[in-house]
């Protein structure tokens, strides 16, 4: 099974930007599509952005568009999350996972969660 660790979450005020990393040891990362998904405190985990197997497509939760880029670093092995302009309901722990993407939607595979990235928006 693919593991990842995330990293860069913090505590930044609303309107602050934020980079999250995602690594992968063991396994090329640029071979496999790579989602980004963010659990809210009491809810579901949701996918926020992806990026396709050869960057072929990425995709991104509406609320999210505009402000939020998803990047790989194939030399680096680590697929980036850059969050501009962050809103306090956007407050969740960050985890990076294996998924489906394609330009209008993202499917996490598989049925485990690595640790997350915490990132807090408030003021």
């Amino acid at each position: 099974q693919l593991q990842f660790v995330e990293s860069g979450g913090g505590l930044v005020q609303p309107g602050g930007s934020l980079k999250l990393s995602c690594a992968a040891s063991g396994f090329t990362l640029d071979s496999y599509g790579i989602g980004w998904f963010r659990q809210a405190p009491g809810k579901e985990h949701e996918g926020v952005s992806c990026i396709s197997r050869s960057d072929f497509a990425t995709y991104y939760k509406d609320s999210v568009k505009g402000r939020f880029r998803i990047s790989r670093d194939n030399a680096k092995n680590t697929v980036y999350l850059q969050m501009n302009s962050l809103k306090t309901e956007e407050t969740g722990v960050y985890y990076c996972a294996e998924a489906h993407c394609w330009d209008r939607g993202i499917s996490k595979k598989g049925n485990t969660w690595g640790e997350g990235t915490q990132v807090t928006v408030s003021s």
